[in-house]
């Protein structure tokens, strides 16, 4: 299922809110089960701190669209897939940031 880039800044700011929810019960998943995952707390140490930047930076009206790739896909682009299930709102959130709000 193709999701299509928010077409206001408030269905942006939502969509980074659910990705730190995401990112959140990644680490909480990964904690619990930590001799398994234990490899995998640094990175969501990580992806949390980004996305906290990002959703910071938009409520506090600082944030910039740019073509450039946010902080957090270097982390998405190397981590497996099953550390990170939700991969595709985070790409959107990317797309989104280097191409701007979707147009109506």
């Amino acid at each position: 299922m193709a999701m299509n880039r928010p077409l206001t800044q408030e269905a942006y700011l939502e969509l980074v809110k659910q990705a730190l929810i995401n990112v959140a019960e990644l680490r909480s998943s990964i904690e619990y089960d930590e001799e398994f995952m234990g490899a995998a707390i640094e990175m969501a140490e990580k992806l949390e701190n980004n996305i906290k930047s990002l959703y910071a930076s938009l409520l506090g009206g600082s944030y910039q669209f740019a073509d450039k790739d946010l902080d957090f896909m270097a982390i998405v682009n190397t981590a497996p897939d099953v550390w990170i299930p939700f991969k595709p709102m985070l790409r959107l959130i990317n797309q989104t940031h280097r191409l701007g709000l979707e147009k109506a």
